[in-house]
């Protein structure tokens, strides 16, 4: 007997039970006893049974479909942390029996076109609800969704006066303790390498670096080329290195920019690690590639997407259950050859 020619109805014969109590299997198995459950739990893998999802979805009114407008990215230079995040979340949909759809969502093309985008989705009863990354202030996705009523959860936050069913890291935090580990080692001048983008996180990674650099014994700086040009940036660094009061560490705002920061520190003549120390964010492949490897921020995938589809099946199946507040995650410090303990500086 095949997977496609079992019915509910073998399932019960095999298990000894009513067609009703395997429904309650697949459906409700708290109603059950576990005994009984694990009974039915056996007849369904011996058979190889798969529920019918179309009647299912009939009956509920639930597809088990989440949609996640899949951020852009250059197919010959891809975004390997958001790339990532996408293996988590099928991942994490998968292990509660979900799938993910993807499609096109382009916020540049205007709140219309981002509207449209949903709509159509929303129409056809495609999806229960959606998954949101890289949200952003007055995110035009969030705004459509909220305005539908349907279900969604957003890795990153959403404004004030927006539903609140958000996860993110605390990149504040984050940075922060990247900046007290540089102290704890003996570095008395920090320099922070920021970017020209206004993202929310990334503004968040520079308020960790203030907070925790206001205690660098002779100052901190921040530096950064508002057009973000490599080469104006390690031209920028390399007169900071090269002036008498240069600092001993740079703590860059992603890991892309400690790229530069290697290249500027090379080009003065001093050594990653030995003469400067330089941290990234994100723990991107290239950390463990550079020499000396990075010390950067990990940011943990897998329980951000599991939070996310957590969040959004309540939403979805229990609407009086969802949540009206954000969560907050740690994130890991990944400590590397870039960053070697040093006193007396």
């Amino acid at each position: 007997m095949t997977a496609r020619q079992v019915t509910i109805e073998d399932v019960a014969r095999t298990a000894g039970v009513s067609r009703q109590t395997v429904s309650n299997a697949l459906n409700a198995p708290h109603r059950l006893r576990a005994t009984t459950l694990a009974r039915v739990t056996a007849a369904i893998d011996e058979l190889g049974y798969q529920p019918d999802q179309s009647a299912r979805s009939l009956r509920t009114g639930t597809r088990k479909v989440l949609g996640y407008p899949a951020p852009a990215d250059n197919p010959a230079d891809p975004n390997p942390l958001m790339g990532g995040f996408l293996q988590a979340l099928v991942s994490a949909a998968d292990a509660v029996d979900h799938r993910i759809l993807l499609f096109r969502c382009d916020p540049a093309r205007g709140a219309g076109a981002v509207a449209k985008s949903f709509n159509g989705l929303i129409a056809a009863r495609q999806v229960d609800g959606f998954v949101l990354s890289d949200v952003v202030h007055d995110d035009a996705r969030v705004d459509a969704l909220t305005e539908a009523g349907v279900p969604f959860a957003a890795f990153g936050r959403t404004a004030p006066g927006r539903p609140q069913n958000w996860v993110d890291i605390d990149s504040a935090e984050a940075t922060a303790t990247l900046v007290a580990r540089l102290l704890d080692q003996g570095h008395r001048r920090i320099c922070f390498v920021n970017s020209a983008a206004t993202l929310p996180w990334l503004a968040d990674r520079r308020a960790g670096f203030l907070r925790a650099a206001a205690a660098a014994p002779d100052g901190a700086f921040e530096i950064g080329v508002p057009e973000d040009d490599p080469a104006a940036l390690a031209d920028a660094i390399g007169r900071l290195l090269a002036g008498p009061d240069r600092p001993t560490a740079l703590v860059c705002v992603d890991d892309w920019l400690a790229l530069t920061a290697y290249q500027a520190v090379r080009a003065a003549g001093l050594t990653v690690g030995a003469d400067v120390a330089v941290t990234g964010f994100n723990d991107s492949p290239v950390c463990t590639v550079l020499q000396p490897t990075l010390t950067s921020v990990r940011l943990p995938l897998a329980d951000i997407a599991h939070a996310l589809v957590d969040r959004l099946t309540t939403a979805i199946e229990e609407p009086a259950s969802a949540p009206t507040s954000g969560l907050l995650l740690p994130a890991e410090q990944v400590v590397r050859d870039s960053t070697p303990t040093r006193r007396g500086l």
